[in-house]
C-alpha cells in the first residue's frame, strides 16, 4: 500500500462531522429498539418499526397538507395496522403512540442530542437532532398537534434510496462543480468514488444477465425486463456524453494551468489535473465497457429468453390436453370453436387452369409416354418491328438481371420492394415506366425455379436464354410475399422474395 500524504489523510476525514449528523438521524429508531413492550398476550412488541410507520403517518399528513395530527389519531392508526398482528386496545394504542412520540421529541421540548468524537476536529462534538415538532395547540379539547420536522423529513427520505439509479449522475455533476472551483483534491476522490459506483453497476449488471436467463417465464416478465434494459441502456448513454463533456473540460482545465504554471500552488494544481484527466479517463472506458454490456444483454440474453420461452411452449404443449379435451369437455359456441380450431388448419388449395389453353399445341402421347418439359418461351413473330421490340426487351431484361444478381450476391436475400427503391434512388426510374419490366418479374416468377437454359444453337433466339445463362451454376428462387406494390397509377405488382437456392437432383 503506498503510503498518503498529509493531504490525503485530510481529505480522507474531511466532512466527518457532517457523515456523524447522518448516522444521528437513526439514533431514536435504535432507542425504540431497545425498549421492551409486550401486548394482551405477552408477545414482545417491535417498537423500532413502529417507529418507523410513525414518520410515515406523519410524512403522509405533510403530503395531505393536515396540520392537526395528534396523539389520536396516530394511535388509530396504528391500532388499524397492528390489527392481526397483536392483540392491543385502542387505549393502549394511545398509550404507544405517546411514548413513541416522546422519543422522536422529548417532553422536555429541547432537541435531540447525540454525541461523538470528531476526528476532523480532534475535538468532541454534538448534534442535535428534531425529528418531530409541535405544531398547534387545541386549548378547547387540550389536544397538541405534531409534524415532521427537517430531521424527521430527511430520515423519511434517507430510510429510501430514491436516487441511486442516478447516483453515477450525481457524481458527475458535483465531480464538475470541484473543478469549476478548483478543489482538485476533493474532485480526484470523487472520480474515486465514481470508479466504485462504476465497479458496483458492473456487479450488477453480472447478476441481472443471470436473473434474466433464469426469471423470463413468461410473456409479462419478458417485457418487464426489455423495459428494464432499456432505461439502463438510456440512463448510461446520457451518462457516457457528460463522461465526454467532463474529459473535454478536464482537458482545457490542464491547458490553462499549463500556460500559467509559475507559482508553486499552480504547479501542485497541474499535477492534480494530470492525475484527474488519467483516473478519470481509465473510469470513463470501464463505463464504456459497461454501456456495451447493456448492448449486448438487450441483443442477445433478451433474444436466448425468447427462444427459451418459444420452446419451453412448444415442449410444454400437449395437443390431446390443450385442445381437444378442451373443446370435447366444455359447451363452446361455434364462433369461439372456429377461433380455436383455425390455427391447425391449414389454407384452402384449388386446382384450377385458365381457359386459354384450349388454344395452345395439344400434345398428343400413346399410353405410358411422358412429355418431356418444354424449357423454351413462345418465340416473337419475324416481324422486323417485334424483332426491334426484342432486342429492346432483351437489353432490358439483362440490365435488370445484371441488377437483381448484384444485389442478391451483397445480401442473399431480398424484395421486389426494396428492389424498386433502389431504382428510385439512382435514377433509373425510365424503368417503372415500361411494361417490359413487369414482364421480367412475371416470367422468373412463373419459372421459380429459375437456372441456366440448354438451347438448340440453331434455334432462333428469343432473348431470354442470355438473360438465363447469367444465372451460371446458380439456382435464383423466386416466391411471393405479402403485400401489393403500387409503383404509379398505372402499374401495381405482387411483392416477391427473390433468394440463392441449391440445385438438386430431379428438379
Amino acid at each position: 500500500m503506498e503510503t498518503m500524504d498529509h493531504y490525503e489523510l485530510d481529505n480522507m476525514i474531511s466532512d466527518f462531522h457532517e457523515r456523524m449528523s447522518r448516522i444521528a438521524l437513526f439514533d431514536p429508531l435504535f432507542e425504540l429498539q431497545r425498549k421492551k413492550q409486550t401486548d394482551a398476550e405477552g408477545q414482545s412488541i417491535d417498537l423500532m418499526e413502529l417507529g418507523m410507520l410513525t414518520l410515515l403517518f406523519f410524512f403522509e399528513q405533510k403530503l395531505m397538507r393536515n396540520n392537526k395530527a395528534s396523539v389520536k389519531e396516530l394511535a388509530i392508526y396504528l391500532f388499524k395496522i397492528i390489527d392481526g398482528k397483536h392483540r392491543i386496545e385502542l387505549a393502549d394504542c394511545e398509550e404507544l403512540a405517546r411514548s413513541i412520540i416522546q422519543v422522536f421529541r422529548p417532553a422536555s421540548g429541547k432537541k435531540r442530542e447525540f454525541s461523538f468524537y470528531n476526528w476532523e476536529a480532534r475535538e468532541r462534538g454534538t448534534v442535535y437532532t428534531s425529528i418531530l415538532r409541535a405544531n398547534a395547540f387545541d386549548s378547547k379539547t387540550n389536544t397538541q398537534y405534531y409534524a415532521l420536522d427537517e430531521d424527521g423529513l430527511e430520515l423519511v427520505f434517507a430510510t429510501k434510496e430514491f436516487y441511486s439509479e442516478f447516483q453515477l449522475s450525481i457524481h458527475q455533476l458535483v465531480l464538475r462543480k470541484q473543478l469549476e472551483k478548483g478543489e482538485f483534491q476533493g474532485a480526484l476522490r470523487q472520480i474515486n468514488e465514481m470508479r466504485v459506483e462504476v465497479e458496483s453497476l458492473q456487479e450488477r449488471m453480472i447478476k441481472l444477465e443471470h436473473e434474466i436467463k433464469r426469471s423470463i417465464v413468461s410473456e409479462e416478465t419478458l417485457k418487464r425486463y426489455s423495459n428494464l434494459l432499456e432505461d439502463i441502456y438510456t440512463r448510461l448513454q446520457r451518462e457516457n456524453e457528460e463522461f465526454d463533456e467532463l474529459r473535454q473540460f478536464v482537458n482545457e482545465t490542464r491547458m490553462r494551468l499549463y500556460t500559467d504554471n509559475s507559482l508553486e500552488k499552480q504547479q501542485r494544481a497541474y499535477e492534480y489535473i494530470l492525475r484527474i484527466a488519467s483516473e478519470l479517463e481509465m473510469v470513463h472506458s470501464d463505463h464504456s465497457g459497461l454501456l456495451k454490456q447493456s448492448m449486448d444483454l438487450k441483443n442477445q440474453a433478451l433474444s436466448s429468453a425468447k427462444e427459451s420461452l418459444y420452446y419451453t411452449g412448444l415442449s410444454s404443449f400437449n395437443f390431446d390436453q390443450d385442445i381437444s379435451n378442451y373443446i370435447m369437455g366444455t359447451p363452446l359456441p361455434l364462433q369461439s370453436l372456429k377461433g380455436i380450431v383455425s390455427p391447425f388448419i391449414g389454407l384452402e388449395q384449388t386446382k384450377s387452369w385458365s381457359p386459354l389453353t384450349v388454344f395452345g399445341e395439344q400434345s398428343i402421347n400413346g399410353a405410358g409416354e411422358h412429355e418431356a418439359r418444354d424449357e423454351v418461351f413462345l418465340e416473337a413473330a419475324g416481324d422486323a418491328r417485334d424483332i426491334g421490340f426484342m432486342r429492346k426487351r432483351r437489353a432490358l431484361f439483362v440490365e435488370v438481371m445484371e441488377l437483381l444478381i448484384q444485389e442478391l450476391d451483397q445480401h442473399t436475400q431480398i424484395e421486389l420492394l426494396q428492389l424498386l427503391e433502389w431504382i428510385k434512388l439512382n435514377n433509373e426510374r425510365e424503368w417503372l415506366a415500361l411494361r417490359s419490366f413487369y414482364d421480367f418479374w412475371l416470367i422468373i416468377h412463373q419459372r421459380s425455379p429459375v437456372r441456366a437454359l440448354s438451347y438448340d444453337q440453331n434455334e432462333e433466339d428469343s432473348g431470354l436464354e442470355e438473360v438465363f445463362n447469367m444465372l451460371g451454376n446458380r439456382v435464383l428462387l423466386v416466391q411471393e410475399a405479402s403485400g401489393i406494390i403500387k409503383v404509379d397509377a398505372r402499374y401495381h405488382i405482387q411483392n416477391m422474395k427473390l433468394t440463392w437456392g441449391e440445385e438438386q437432383d430431379g428438379l
